[in-house]
């Protein structure tokens, strides 16, 4: 694949370094770089990219306000958040943001490329560290009258978000591992998602978890 790439970090050595591992493989080129969140805006309408990493804590306009700016003027964009440990909490705002991909700053290349490589596609990536990290932090919000899925498809989701497996599910609403795997393939079909990151950010997106 060709894709073109913006890195928006303000620290120029962490930049420098995932140019270098970006560009050590083939098909991936790095077309811009901000240290901030104005000077990307300023760059925006030039910029000829397909994917966006943008880290969340930098001065000035944060990850989260770059992103609903940019994503209001470039809808098309495709953009992947940069953080650290501990910053879990504004893992919210980003997907509010529109944000497609969550990736921790020290994973390895493996990771980004697939994180480059699903939101490409048009679909959602969790690194798994940062999965596992945040399925222990999950809280349940109220229903909302307007909500498409039932009360049991809800209470699935929500466990999916858990990180629990379907048997494990199955084990703990005391029903079969086919009920819950025909009730998260309606899941699937009624949110339009295609994996567990994706339901992670839906759940997150529609305010049936919290984190």
């Amino acid at each position: 694949m060709d894709c073109r790439i913006a890195l928006v970090d303000d620290h120029t050595l962490f930049r420098n370094g995932l140019r270098g591992l970006l560009e050590r493989h083939t098909g991936y080129r790095v077309v811009g770089e901000a240290s901030g969140g104005e000077e990307f805006l300023a760059m925006l309408d030039t910029l000829d990219t397909d994917v966006v990493f943008m880290d969340f804590a930098m001065p000035g306009i944060d990850g989260a306000q770059t992103t609903e700016r940019a994503l209001a003027r470039r809808p098309e964009l495709k953009i992947i958040t940069l953080s650290m440990y501990g910053e879990e909490s504004y893992y919210s705002r980003m997907v509010e943001a529109g944000a497609r991909g969550f990736l921790l700053k020290d994973s390895d290349i493996g990771d980004v490329i697939e994180a480059i490589e699903t939101v490409a596609e048009g679909g959602t990536y969790f690194s798994p560290q940062l999965l596992s990290s945040l399925t222990g932090r999950m809280r349940t919000r109220e229903a909302v009258t307007d909500e498409p899925l039932s009360s049991r498809e809800r209470e699935i989701l929500v466990a999916v978000c858990r990180g629990l497996s379907n048997q494990e599910i199955a084990d703990e609403l005391f029903i079969s591992k086919r009920t819950v795997d025909k009730h998260r393939a309606n899941i699937l079909e009624k949110t339009g998602c295609k994996n567990t990151a994706s339901l992670v950010v839906y759940a997150i997106r529609n305010r049936i978890v919290e984190i």
